[in-house]
């Protein structure tokens, strides 16, 4: 398999969000479970710091963009959707599937990412470039 098939712009996503996902769960998991953080407060939390990772692993890593104050200003609009499905999602797994609540945001992760790599794509290119 050749590099460049390899290497486009969704697989450098999927790759950045594994790591800021790890980030994510890492804090997550020390919020609720040793800080006893209500599971929706650690998921906001940690989903707030990661956010802050995101950006730039985003601008660095997927899009090979420069990280500038007013793409940094404009990513927290990718996140609005991805914070608001994703929070529904372990609350309706937590409290109606009665899935663990330190299993569910993983399970919520995964009906984001394409939902997430269109719209981070969308704002943080259409910012780079000049109007």
């Amino acid at each position: 398999m050749r590099f460049k098939t390899v290497n486009t712009e969704f697989t450098r996503f999927l790759f950045v969000g594994g790591l800021n996902t790890l980030s994510y769960y890492t804090i997550y998991l020390v919020l609720h479970n040793v800080f006893s953080m209500p599971y929706l407060l650690a998921h906001i939390v940690g989903f707030l710091i990661s956010l802050n990772i995101s950006f730039f692993l985003n601008c660095y890593v997927t899009y090979r963009i420069k990280p500038t104050l007013k793409k940094y200003l404009y990513f927290p609009l990718t996140q609005v959707v991805n914070m608001s499905v994703s929070t529904t999602l372990i609350y309706i797994f937590v409290e109606f599937l009665h899935l663990n609540s330190n299993i569910a945001p993983f399970a919520a992760v995964l009906f984001t990412i394409p939902i997430t790599f269109a719209v981070s794509g969308k704002i943080l290119k259409d910012t780079a470039q000049p109007k």
